[in-house]
């Protein structure tokens, strides 16, 4: 429908047809309430496009589309490795449309094109292939009892599976849920986040080109507290998978609850980064600065809270600081050496502010940073990347995530003591330890309460490795073999070969 498509000219030059409708059934449609919901261009807080939002009514229609494609022959009973190059094909396609998927991202989440393109698009079409690969080789066992009985397992899928993507890595965080989901043979119903809905909408007109059938992926744009809520609390959707706060993910719990839902969850974090005397310090400076500035800060692993020995305390502060003045490039986007973008809305800008403003009440030392930063046509929602020191434990800036370019640094004695620090948070999702000491950094990681923990590097994850978290930082597994234990079932079948009553 002409309607629901727009022509629009990024910043960069690329033009493109932007979807705006409800992609339900590998057809775009608009919403029954005809609201909308307008994503805003961060650099300049210009509105880029309004796209239709989906209420309850709508989501109706997803979930019973998923519902449709997950009983019918054409996917049900297509054959595992058909399956796999289906999705091969997928993500080759992808591959193909990445500089408009990545212009894209950039126009419509800030973070930089180099990054959208090289990074983000890279991993979401490696995700993709990696879990294509798995399409065939996702089976049961035989379990040998007595010779009275055959027993074995069956590896199955979920059925409709409701997936919350958030608005720090739209289409990654997409190929995330997708890959595993779609490998193991279930139906999605996928939600973008209401910030940055833009760059998935494009990637559904690829559903439909490379051939899925009709329902196995249904995309509804809408608000959280109105489409989120109507798919988490769905009676016909069997599984929940959600990335975004702590806050949020405790909600969608409690609605996923109404039919005791199966239920993945990666949310909050406030990982800490331990550097001990004896680590090379010129690495633990570069691999800080990548730790929590990377993607403007807002990155839920972010190890935003660094605890340094006193013996290299003031080095590194120092070190860092000069680093971070150099590296962190402030400024446009798409211009190749920028390194960090705007935050992706005014609310998250004003809330690394209000964070800001709490360091300095409390007493922290600003060492460098913490204010907004103007220097590009004097528009967006950039902010100087923003170090505090000397930091107590008690501190709101030191107990909370900010989720921008914000970073707070303490220092501590002795090993015991950074570690008893370090699990005093209520978050348990990522964590690195610098330390030339191998048993010292073995020792450490066996100790930290984290769902992942990074021995002299930060945040390098790859999607052959479990990511997730612990304590309030989510439940279950995303990425590697082990995303794969989300989307199944183990059914159990007896065989009675001789067992007479």
């Amino acid at each position: 429908m002409s309607d629901l498509n727009v022509e629009l000219t990024a910043p960069n030059g690329v033009k493109y047809t932007q979807p705006t409708g409800l992609f339900i059934g590998n057809e775009w449609v608009k919403s029954k309430s005809g609201e909308k919901i307008t994503s805003i261009n961060p650099t300049d807080e210009k509105e880029i496009v309004s796209v239709y939002a989906a209420g309850p009514e709508d989501v109706d229609l997803a979930v019973a589309a998923a519902r449709k494609a997950f009983k019918d022959p054409a996917w049900r009973d297509m054959a595992t490795t058909e399956r796999g190059e289906l999705m091969y094909r997928f993500a080759t396609l992808i591959e193909k449309h990445k500089e408009t998927l990545a212009t894209i991202e950039t126009w419509d989440n800030g973070k930089p094109y180099s990054v959208a393109l090289n990074e983000d698009l890279a991993e979401t079409v490696s995700t993709l292939k990696y879990y294509a690969g798995f399409a065939d080789k996702v089976h049961g066992q035989v379990i040998d009892t007595t010779p009275a009985k055959l027993a074995y397992t069956i590896r199955e899928p979920l059925g409709v599976c409701g997936q919350i993507i958030p608005w720090n890595y739209p289409l990654l965080m997409a190929a995330w849920k997708l890959g595993p989901a779609l490998c193991t043979g279930n139906t999605i119903v996928l939600k973008p986040a209401e910030q940055t809905p833009l760059s998935i909408l494009y990637l559904a007109n690829l559903i439909k080109e490379v051939g899925f059938p009709p329902g196995v992926i249904n995309i509804v744009n809408g608000e959280g507290r109105k489409a989120g809520a109507a798919l988490a609390q769905h009676l016909d959707v069997d599984k929940i998978a959600f990335t975004g706060s702590t806050a949020t993910g405790r909600e969608i719990m409690k609605m996923a609850a109404v039919n005791l839902k199966n239920i993945t969850l990666e949310t909050g974090g406030k990982s800490p980064l331990l550097i001990f005397d004896d680590c090379d310090l010129e690495q633990a400076v570069k691999w800080a600065h990548i730790g929590i500035m990377y993607n403007q800060g807002q990155v839920c692993s972010a190890t935003s809270r660094i605890l340094v020995q006193e013996g290299v305390y003031d080095k590194f502060v120092s070190a860092f600081k000069e680093y971070v003045s150099t590296a962190s490039k402030v400024g446009d986007p798409f211009a190749d050496d920028t390194f960090q973008g705007p935050q992706v809305t005014k609310a998250q800008y004003d809330r690394v502010l209000s964070y800001i403003e709490s360091g300095k009440t409390e007493g922290a030392t600003l060492v460098s940073g913490g204010e907004a930063f103007k220097d590009v046509g004097g528009k967006g929602f950039f902010i100087h990347p923003t170090i505090f020191s000397d930091v107590k434990d008690t501190m709101k800036i030191f107990r909370e995530e900010v989720f921008g370019p914000f970073v707070v640094i303490s220092s501590f004695k002795e090993e015991e003591e950074a570690i008893s620090r370090a699990n005093d948070t209520t978050y348990g999702l990522g964590s690195a330890v610098f330390t030339q000491n191998i048993t010292k950094a073995h020792r450490v990681a066996r100790k930290i309460e984290a769902g992942m923990v990074w021995i002299n590097s930060s945040n390098d994850s790859d999607m052959r490795i479990p990511f997730g978290g612990v304590k309030m930082s989510g439940i279950g597994r995303e990425l590697g073999e082990a995303g794969l234990e989300a989307y199944t079932n183990k059914k159990a079948v007896h065989v009675n070969l001789g067992t007479v009553l």
